[in-house]
């Protein structure tokens, strides 16, 4: 696959939920059509021009030597790294990247820091070596493999994603899920409550609502639904003991409860 090389690697993120973030591949393979909020970045900024060149990734070459140059200026700082946040650190079907990503959280553990993962590929089995502080999770919007196929179309299919989370979990490992960015049913009708119940063995749950799409303003009920879903949600975490978070936008309600919760 190409390469590419960077000055720098880690930086600070300004996700609520996150820290300290790296991105060792520019675009990603999945091809996402929500749209994809990294891709627009991209375009915006010049990196990619087109869909199809966001679709073939970069692989960032010199990301294990930038590493040893950065853990020790930023050690101190941080408390856990995130793969990743504009790319995919397990890209479904892409070797290269997989091995570059184990070998990173591998350097990040070594240094003593925290490394939580996200993907729409495959967690690969090899992670149970890893710190055991670390959390992995996968993005699971549906379990309709069709609409998979339309929005997410180079992505592992859902139960697959769910399936390579499991094992980590009954390894041990921490697991968690997002779901976001979550549809409203104008785009697909489907049974959330299911999907919840699908990843019932997780330890987190994230939740969000679809953003940049024409679809979800056109939705006449879109805060009401979005409220009942967060709602949903948060009770099934309570009711399970897990620990949740609903992203900042998407619950549009006065209520006692907050958003994070670690139960």
């Amino acid at each position: 696959m190409d390469i590419i090389k960077r000055k720098s690697l880690l930086y600070k993120t300004g996700v609520e939920y996150g820290d300290y973030t790296i991105n060792h591949v520019q675009g990603c393979s999945h091809g996402c059509k929500y749209p994809c909020y990294a891709m627009m970045m991209a375009k915006r900024f010049g990196k990619v021009k087109t869909y199809e060149e966001w679709c073939t990734p970069k692989l960032v070459s010199n990301a294990l030597e930038l590493l040893d140059k950065e853990i020790p200026k930023y050690k101190h700082k941080i408390s856990s790294v995130h793969l990743c946040f504009t790319t995919d650190p397990f890209m479904y079907r892409y070797n290269e990247i997989i091995d570059l990503s184990i070998k990173i959280i591998n350097k990040l553990n070594s240094s003593g820091i925290k490394c939580t993962a996200l993907t729409k590929g495959l967690l690969p089995i090899e992670l149970i070596n890893c710190s055991k502080e670390n959390e992995y999770g996968i993005t699971l919007i549906s379990l309709n493999e069709e609409f998979r196929n339309v929005m997410e179309p180079n992505s592992a299919p859902y139960l697959e994603r769910i399936n390579a989370l499991r094992n980590l979990h009954d390894a041990g490992c921490k697991t968690w899920v997002s779901i976001e960015p979550y549809p409203t049913p104008n785009i697909i009708d489907q049974n959330f409550e299911e999907i919840l119940q699908s990843v019932n063995f997780v330890d987190k749950i994230i939740f969000g609502k679809l953003n940049y799409n024409k679809k979800v303003s056109e939705y006449k009920e879109s805060i009401s639904f979005f409220n009942k879903l967060s709602l949903q949600v948060i009770d099934f975490c309570v009711r399970n003991n897990k620990q949740y978070h609903i992203k900042n936008g998407t619950m549009e309600v006065k209520n006692n409860l907050s958003s994070t919760a670690l139960i």
